[in-house]
């Protein structure tokens, strides 16, 4: 729901630190040949004009929820002069085009228009010189791919919003990742979110040389939460820049 949450009065949703003032969770990726956009939640208009984001090549989605997929339509100012390659399993690609019907039946392709260019994820793909691998992960009823991006061979980012529990041999592909982006709700368990001691078991096992903390509600405040991370842990905050 974002934080603060509409007419909560805790003093995680009342705190004046800028780093407790959370827009729905997604990341934009920067690389010498391309630009992209995982996931687009409802905050995606401010977030995009906060950061000054001018250059969108391609959007990838890990899930079909809300808080993940309704700022679809704001992507309108990246398809002036093309389509743009919209990535997504198949499950998730199909909750899309009946969201916005509008938009992937190619009846309404006038000017200003979103126009989006469907890609079904059936494994690893490139995106300029990089390789997004999709990580499988539990959440819920939902289908969900994390996502791990490499060059040159190198595991750069594995990124797991919304994540319960990693499946498969997702844990054994993201081992030894350079940065480690998990979701981490809240201190007390979730039915579809990790907590905080099951993100910090993962980051135990994967052992990567950064961990961020993502997906945060309002019962973590940053600063007394990151007081009690172990070193190479930290709470992320929007607009946080990590440069590889």
């Amino acid at each position: 729901m974002g934080v603060p949450i509409i007419g909560c009065e805790c003093a995680i949703c009342r705190s004046t630190d800028p780093r407790d003032k959370r827009t729905r969770t997604s990341i934009y990726v920067q690389t010498p040949e391309c630009a992209w956009a995982i996931d687009t939640g409802p905050d995606f208009r401010f977030q995009a004009l906060r950061e000054g984001i001018t250059k969108m090549d391609a959007v990838v989605y890990t899930h079909s929820h809300t808080d993940h997929v309704m700022g679809l339509d704001d992507l309108r100012p990246y398809c002036f002069e093309h389509d743009l390659p919209i990535y997504a399993s198949p499950e998730t690609m199909a909750d899309l085009q009946r969201i916005y019907q509008f938009a992937f039946s190619g009846l309404y392709k006038f000017p200003g228009y979103v126009r989006p260019e469907p890609h079904v994820i059936e494994g690893p793909f490139n995106l300029g010189g990089t390789t997004l691998t999709p990580i499988p992960v539990k959440h819920g009823r939902a289908q969900v791919n994390g996502y791990l991006l490499e060059r040159n061979g190198e595991k750069l980012v594995a990124y797991l919003t919304d994540c319960k529990q990693v499946l498969g041999e997702g844990e054994a592909l993201i081992a030894g990742v350079k940065v480690l982006i998990v979701d981490a709700l809240r201190r007390l368990e979730h039915p579809t979110h990790m907590n905080v001691k099951e993100a910090l078991a993962l980051a135990e096992r994967v052992q990567p040389g950064q961990t961020y903390f993502t997906h945060i509600c309002h019962e973590l405040g940053h600063e007394d939460t990151q007081k009690t991370l172990p070193p190479g842990v930290l709470m992320a905050c929007d607009g946080l820049k990590i440069e590889l």
